[in-house]
């Protein structure tokens, strides 16, 4: 696919420093690239629609709107409306500041904004780089734009189904510590890390902020949790489908034709 039009998305907001990076991506394999992010940080907010408030839209360049929803309403604006002569042939949405491994995906606005690009027919790419949970932690933004580009190329060179999202981590190494690729399939952690901290405002009334610790896990070889723990670039291609076929087969058994009375 020569000099493909490119969207690019993100969760953490338009100012990030991770879109910075994923234009940088974007400039090695195209120059139409097009930007419709969130005009606000929304990490967590998965596939969620705004249904109850009018969005604006705020145009930051010639190519570039700030829109006050979601990474899906993002992207849903961008390819119905704001770019008019010719729809993209690629969206990219990221570099989220922190990985999207595991469970993440199922909350992961970076993944939603990729699979809404892949539920309007477009192939689209979720991009995330892995840091430490450290305080002050460094983020090696230098990894997914080494990485990204050349990735995403073979990516295209390669194709996959329409039905199909790629989600890409990079681990949290020094490039030259980095010399692997593996396609991977979506893990499972074996310890939350999301919690509920509690604490208590001045009036002595509690309340509670989500957050994210770390946590030992004993991630399954060839999943992506597996893969970035270590030091390697998880490739997972991710489907909408979240039927579970062995689930599904035994329950036909029992629960098929007419249905159980009292």
């Amino acid at each position: 696919m020569k000099n493909p039009r490119i969207l690019l998305t993100n969760d953490d907001g338009i100012r990030a420093r991770g879109l910075k990076s994923l234009q940088k991506i974007a400039a090695e394999l195209s120059d139409d690239v097009w930007i419709a992010a969130p005009a606000e940080e929304q990490s967590g907010a998965g596939r969620s629609l705004t249904l109850h408030d009018p969005l604006r839209v705020r145009k930051v360049d010639d190519k570039a709107f700030a829109i006050s929803g979601t990474p899906t309403d993002a992207v849903l604006m961008g390819v119905q409306d704001l770019i008019t002569d010719k729809k993209p042939d690629l969206v990219l949405s990221g570099v989220n500041r922190g990985g999207n491994v595991a469970e993440d995906v199922t909350f992961s606005g970076t993944v939603a904004g990729a699979m809404q690009g892949m539920q309007l027919g477009i192939p689209s790419i979720a991009l995330s780089q892995v840091y430490s949970f450290l305080p002050n932690a460094h983020i090696r933004w230098d990894v997914a734009e080494t990485f990204g580009a050349p990735i995403i190329r073979r990516l295209l060179e390669e194709g996959w189904p329409e039905d199909v999202l790629i989600n890409i981590n990079f681990p949290d190494r020094e490039i030259s510590e980095i010399t692997e690729v593996e396609v991977t399939r979506q893990g499972r952690r074996d310890q939350a890390i999301v919690h509920a901290d509690k604490r208590t405002d001045p009036r002595g009334v509690d309340y509670y902020w989500i957050g994210f610790r770390g946590a030992p896990q004993s991630p399954l070889e060839g999943d992506d949790l597996h893969a970035v723990m270590g030091g390697r670039i998880s490739v997972t291609p991710l489907h909408v489908d979240l039927t579970h076929m062995e689930t599904h087969h035994r329950l036909k058994g029992v629960l098929g034709g007419a249905p159980p009375r009292k």
